[in-house]
């Protein structure tokens, strides 16, 4: 059994935003799979599918971003799960628009709900997938640029990532996380050895707090 889990900010507000690609990859996993209908479980909304013999448990946080891993901890506590049984699914500011990356462990690297999912798990020892949204364009706070929507010359570069990044979302779940690395990020295998990636420094400092946005 494997948990896949897309980070995002519950609400029609939110949708389409920046820090909601997350929520938009698993819709994708959802759609490729066939997932039974979503249900409110574990303060989110969860469904399920078989893939290749392999079930998937499929996780929408309703948390807000930065409350991201109590719901995420809830998750693997009822499934008995261990930490690398867990996907997280992501955007990030330090990766170009339309970039996808997958990685076996490591650190938050400024993103808010992935230091909170770290956080609840107590460990960074699961895999994370990571979408580029690029960085704020000059004089932008980067609050209002992840929470600002797609521009129109952006849509179709992060429709094409989202649907590239459900389909290594699911190859992780079957194939296993080296698998899916070492084919979809080539020659890069970020750390698929345990031990083998460097860790990035979180710059962040996690200074939002929970129920809120961000």
């Amino acid at each position: 059994m494997k948990l896949i889990v897309g980070l995002g900010n519950p609400g029609r507000k939110y949708e389409q935003t920046r820090h909601n690609i997350g929520f938009v990859v698993v819709d994708k996993v959802a759609a490729l799979v066939s997932a039974s209908p979503s249900k409110v479980q574990f303060e989110a909304m969860a469904a399920d599918a078989v893939v290749s013999g392999e079930r998937l448990i499929l996780l929408w946080p309703q948390t807000y971003m930065n409350a991201s891993g109590q719901s995420v901890r809830k998750a693997m506590d009822f499934y008995k799960l261990a930490a690398s049984d867990v996907l997280v699914v992501c955007d990030d500011l330090n990766l170009a628009s339309g970039k996808v990356r997958l990685r076996a462990s490591g650190s938050a690297g400024g993103q808010k709900g992935l230091a909170d999912t770290i956080r609840h798990l107590q460990s960074d020892e699961f895999a994370r997938l990571k979408i580029g949204i690029g960085r704020p364009p000059e004089g932008w706070e980067v609050t209002d640029y992840v929470l600002g929507k797609f521009s129109g010359n952006e849509q179709e570069t992060m429709e094409t990532a989202a649907t590239a990044a459900a389909r290594v979302a699911i190859s992780w779940a079957t194939d296993g996380v080296a698998a899916a690395m070492n084919r979809h990020n080539g020659g890069d295998d970020g750390g698929a050895k345990k031990g083998a990636s460097k860790k990035q420094r979180d710059v962040s400092g996690n200074g939002g707090k929970p129920g809120r946005p961000s």
